[in-house]
């Protein structure tokens, strides 16, 4: 039994953000990459503990975020097909904060395709990175109009084969999927990913409300990236955007990075939605981490700077946001609390996603993936798994 005592991880002497509140001097006891014990720290003194410790005074320990919508990042992307980058995709993502995420596809030849999620299905998830917990398919059955960053010339109507074809070959790893529901003419599609228990995410679409209020029903159940590439708040069609406000069935994904939607409209989107029905995301792209200049997007050469990156025509092209900076920028943009920023960051991406029973919350039994954070929300350790995957400078 000793030798388990040595894999014990003990956080002690720190804020704890609890599913049913905050606890002021709480300690966390991590094993076997669960969460096994949690509570006040005078309890302490009954625990045996042989492992290491971290001392969390004036910390806050909060779940880890799941980005449920990212492409890339420090030069790899989910299209290169190649374990190298999705290994490089998890290393990196602890120092901002992510412990899991779903690597994002874009609307590609179905080749190019076929290869990114043959390789999804031989990843296998490492020790002290952030965690693949599977596929977002990102196209190519949308709204060519409403296209965005996403090559048109490959955009396809939707077909209940191709995508079985897709879902085999990642390993039946596809759990969220974006398009525009109108191109699915008599909802055979969307039915059919509702009955398989797929996230069903209209984006990239042009629906008009009346649509939407009919899809819903069938199965749609979220937004993304709420704002960008879909139809818009007008007086005398609500659209995709007038969706999310009134379909309380619906989560949205939302980009936090002040450029894909203004400050103004994320704190509208905050006070009229709720942190209960909005989901952090980054929807970032190869190039972040990287210097300013030209990369490759899904085939498409994109054009990046400090802050964002555009295609040729001036079009936004995914983001250079971290997870970390998403949360900070909302709490700016909105004076969000902690306990709604874990909502939006962590716990809605988990119960979206049917995984609230082992992530989204910091609870006995769950994943041991969370965040030393301070109150500015510096990163100091970022856990994933019950391992130390980053420490902040100076740790």
């Amino acid at each position: 039994m000793s030798h388990l005592k040595d894999e014990t991880l003990l956080i002690k002497n720190v804020r704890l953000y609890q599913e049913a509140g905050v606890v002021e001097k709480g300690y966390l006891l991590l094993q076997c990459s669960k969460i096994i014990k949690m509570g006040v720290e005078s309890e302490l003194e009954s625990i045996t503990h042989a492992g290491e410790t971290i001392d969390g005074e004036e910390l806050n320990a909060i779940p880890g975020f799941i980005d449920g919508h990212i492409h890339g990042a420090n030069g790899a992307d989910m299209m290169d097909a190649t374990p190298e980058a999705l290994e490089k995709l998890a290393q990196i993502l602890p120092a901002e904060g992510t412990t899991s995420f779903l690597a994002t596809t874009i609307t590609q030849s179905q080749e190019n395709i076929d290869k990114a999620l043959e390789n999804i299905a031989r990843y296998k998830n490492k020790p002290k990175t952030s965690e693949i917990l599977g596929v977002h398919l990102e196209g190519p059955f949308i709204e060519k109009t409403k296209a965005g960053a996403q090559p048109v010339e490959y955009v396809i109507p939707p077909s209940i084969e191709l995508f079985k074809k897709w879902q085999k070959l990642s390993g039946n790893k596809i759990k969220t999927i974006t398009f525009a529901p109108e191109k699915d003419e008599d909802r055979t599609f969307l039915t059919y990913l509702a009955a398989q228990g797929i996230n069903v995410s209209a984006g990239h679409t042009g629906a008009g409300i009346d649509i939407m209020k009919e899809v819903v029903k069938l199965g749609v159940n979220q937004l993304t990236h709420l704002c960008n590439a879909m139809s818009g708040l007008h007086h005398r069609d609500v659209g995709v955007v007038g969706a999310a406000f009134l379909l309380e069935e619906l989560q949205s994904e939302l980009i936090v990075d002040g450029i894909h939607v203004s400050p103004e409209m994320v704190k509208i989107l905050y006070k009229s939605i709720g942190p209960s029905r909005l989901s952090l995301i980054t929807d970032s792209v190869r190039a972040k981490g990287l210097a300013p200049g030209d990369y490759d997007l899904g085939g498409q050469i994109v054009t990046v700077d400090e802050q964002q990156a555009t295609l040729q025509d001036g079009t936004l092209a995914g983001s250079m946001l971290k997870m970390i900076d998403a949360v900070k920028n909302m709490r700016e943009f909105t004076g969000a609390s902690v306990q709604e920023l874990i909502e939006m960051a962590s716990s809605n991406p988990a119960k979206q996603l049917q995984l609230y029973d082992r992530k989204g919350s910091l609870a006995v039994g769950k994943d041991a993936d969370l965040l030393l954070v301070d109150d500015d929300l510096s990163i100091h350790y970022t856990i994933c798994q019950g391992k130390v995957a980053y420490k902040g400078e100076g740790k």
